[in-house]
């Protein structure tokens, strides 16, 4: 996601500068004295290149670097082996259950580091968003509803997670952490964990 955040600002950049450079030029050129057909072939062929080529080339670039990182961010398939860890949003705190190993946590969940897990959202009462910015996008938690967001921490390591949807009163202590433990420590934690539930 990184890497298609700054290829676009860097293509932006590129078509904004080309923007200012062409309104200058235009600004402080001297059109002479053209005819009316020459002065409609030209206005025709700065609507066609400006209007329909630079807008069609530009989304088509575009569009090639951000599907495969969009398709990347998808959950997995079904039939793959997956951790399922289960999120629900409650005024004001996030309920985190491990239903293979039946243990239950609040506003805290530990993943395996260098594997992709998915959480299986939902929330109680109102609409709420999980975000937790250094590995995912963010996704609604919405009552009556699961979404499912694929998360995955390269590397082990705590990292911070939040509520990005206004839910009311005390939205500001809708905070959570992520712990990204490496695989045997992992697999330490949530055994320690299912025997003190």
């Amino acid at each position: 996601m990184s890497w298609l955040w700054w290829g676009m600002l860097l293509a932006f950049g590129l078509v904004w500068f080309a923007v200012i450079g062409l309104w200058l030029l235009a600004v402080r050129r001297d059109p002479g004295d053209v005819s009316d057909a020459q002065a409609q072939r030209l206005q025709n062929r700065w609507i066609i290149g400006g209007g329909l080529v630079l807008p069609g080339v530009s989304i088509a670039v575009l569009l090639a670097f951000g599907i495969p990182v969009g398709h990347g961010m998808l959950p997995l398939s079904a039939d793959e082996d997956v951790l399922r860890i289960e999120v629900t949003g409650y005024q004001w705190y996030w309920q985190v259950e491990y239903p293979d190993a039946g243990v239950s946590l609040e506003d805290e969940l530990h993943i395996p580091a260098g594997e992709p897990v998915h959480i299986h959202l939902r929330s109680n009462d109102v609409i709420r968003s999980f975000w937790v910015p250094r590995l995912a996008g963010k996704l609604d938690a919405i009552p009556g509803h699961e979404n499912v967001l694929k998360l995955q921490a390269d590397q082990a390591g705590v990292y911070r997670g939040l509520c990005a949807e206004f839910c009311g009163l005390l939205h500001a202590d809708m905070g959570f952490t992520v712990e990204a433990h490496e695989r045997e420590d992992f697999e330490q934690w949530l055994s320690d964990a299912a025997r003190d539930d």
